[in-house]
């Protein structure tokens, strides 16, 4: 019992529960955020796949329902674990790869501090999953390039199915490791069975989702393709090299990383890694060329921060005593400072309305979208209460984004509102209300679209809040509407209300 208490993985955990407790303390700081208001809203509506992701971040989301109810930190606390966990599986990469306790506990540190990382335990969304599917499947590739045992290919398969579940780019990852097969010794495995039991077992993770896929007219791969389109016109993929440096690791740590690359494929004692190498590279290549946003490659720094810890260590031990200090202190000092000013600035920290808050939200939406939720559905609640009791009974609400739409299921039905329709997404697949209302109270469209529907249409409120928090919904479409008299029928207006964001 001693021994297991006094072990490496002991301190790895301890190290993952307080990061798990650091999120749970900061996470209810502000509001649920307009993608978690989607999966939340999805994971009241369990299928096999859905227009964003597939079945498994929903899945996750419905337990924690079950668990926690609406909570905001509750609804957070997996994708605290997740992260959390990844830290564990870094530092266990960098035992398998010959580091001892204090190697372990750097890279562990390195990949906490990661401003994706600490973004990705401070809300509730697929990357979160993703980015433990991908550490954990290259824990799996570094045990068998250790061991040169095949049978490690049925866990990596295993792996590669959950991740294909959970997020559909889980797939470069996959492409990558192909690549490195090909491109390294690993080649070898191609004759294995254990390789294609591997295969199988990931095709048979991801088939039900592929089933679904086919039976809803492969509707994801249209999303993406709008998303990419969308995202490369608006330049979202640009600074997709500057992103890897500042926020897929840390400043303090890119030195980390390029040891880490050095230490798999040139080092002799790599050398037997090379396999890891060429994956990390080919998945990021493939991001790049396709024009990805900079945090899609998350999953391949964990283990880069490993392998480079221990090429640290190395160093360290070899060093004179003097220099070795030096550096192993520089490099701390860097860590914890730089990991400090990120989690200021990437989670829920700073009190709401201060200078921190100022700061923090004028350099990315990620919070101001997490404020006004509530006063959105106070706001329509205003409106429909204002009608007779005999209009309410057949008025509809009808919604321009996933976030209204998920938004006002969650805070409507404690002020009597109907269930909120949207065309956005899985929304969309829900359905109109089959009242079919006569009178429709419309929250984020424009004038032009809701007079092009509808026969009457007057601006019945404003979508603000009291803090005065400019997010899209409140900048770009304020208007609430009250209308009356669907043009169309209700059939014929829903096939043309289909959208994605």
């Amino acid at each position: 019992m001693k021994k297991w208490i006094r072990s490496d993985v002991v301190v790895l955990v301890l190290l993952a529960l307080l990061s798990v407790a650091v999120h749970t303390a900061t996470n209810g700081q502000y509001g649920f955020h307009r993608d978690e208001l989607q999966t939340l809203d999805d994971a009241r509506h369990l299928d096999w796949g859905f227009v964003v992701y597939p079945p498994i971040t929903p899945a996750i989301g419905r337990l924690e329902l079950t668990l926690f109810g609406t909570s905001l930190v509750g609804f957070r606390f997996f994708a605290a674990v997740a992260v959390s966990l990844v830290m564990v599986i870094a530092g266990l990469i960098a035992k398998e790869l010959g580091g001892g306790r204090r190697e372990q506990v750097l890279a562990a540190a390195a990949t906490c501090v990661a401003p994706v990382a600490l973004a990705q335990g401070a809300v509730f969304q697929y990357v979160s999953f993703d980015y433990l599917w991908g550490a954990l499947a290259t824990y799996f590739v570094v045990k068998l390039c250790k061991s040169g045992d095949a049978r490690w290919w049925a866990a990596i398969g295993l792996t590669l199915g959950l991740g294909m579940e959970t997020r559909y780019t889980a797939g470069f990852w996959t492409l990558g490791i192909v690549g490195g097969v090909l491109l390294s010794d690993a080649r070898k495995y191609l004759r294995s069975k254990w390789l294609w039991i591997g295969v199988a077992i990931s095709v048979l993770l991801f088939l039900p989702n592929v089933i679904w896929q086919l039976r809803h007219d492969l509707i994801s791969l249209d999303f993406l393709k709008h998303l990419h389109e969308r995202d490369v016109r608006q330049g979202r993929n640009k600074g997709f090299l500057l992103g890897q440096i500042l926020l897929c690791v840390n400043l303090a740590t890119v030195p980390l990383v390029a040891a880490g690359l050095w230490f798999l494929s040139a080092k002799e004692q790599g050398k037997k890694y090379a396999l890891v190498a060429w994956a990390c590279i080919a998945t990021f290549l493939l991001f790049w060329a396709a024009k990805a946003r900079f945090y899609y490659t998350a999953p391949i720094y964990p283990v880069l921060l490993a392998a480079g810890s221990v090429a640290f260590g190395n160093w360290r031990n070899a060093a004179k005593a003097g220099a070795a200090k030096w550096a192993n202190g520089l490099l701390w000092t860097a860590i914890v400072l730089n990991g400090a000013v990120m989690a200021f600035f990437v989670m829920p920290i700073a009190p709401f309305g201060g200078a921190g808050w100022r700061i923090t939200s004028k350099l990315h939406d990620q919070f101001r979208e997490q404020i006004g939720w509530p006063d959105l559905a106070d706001h329509v609640a205003r409106i429909y209460n204002s009608l007779s009791e005999e209009e309410r009974a057949r008025t509809g609400i009808l919604t321009g984004n996933y976030g209204e739409g998920g938004a006002l299921n969650l805070y409507g039905p404690s002020r009597g509102l109907p269930f909120a329709m949207s065309g956005t997404n899985s929304f969309w697949y829900r359905g109109y209300d089959k009242r079919e209302p006569q009178t429709v109270i419309v929250v984020g469209l424009e004038k032009e679209e809701v007079d092009a529907n509808f026969k009457s249409c007057v601006v019945a409120g404003k979508n603000t809040n009291p803090y005065g928090v400019e997010n899209e919904e409140s900048r770009d479409h304020p208007d609430i509407y009250l209308c009356r008299g669907l043009k169309s029928s209700w059939p014929e207006f829903w096939k043309k209300f289909q959208r994605y964001g």
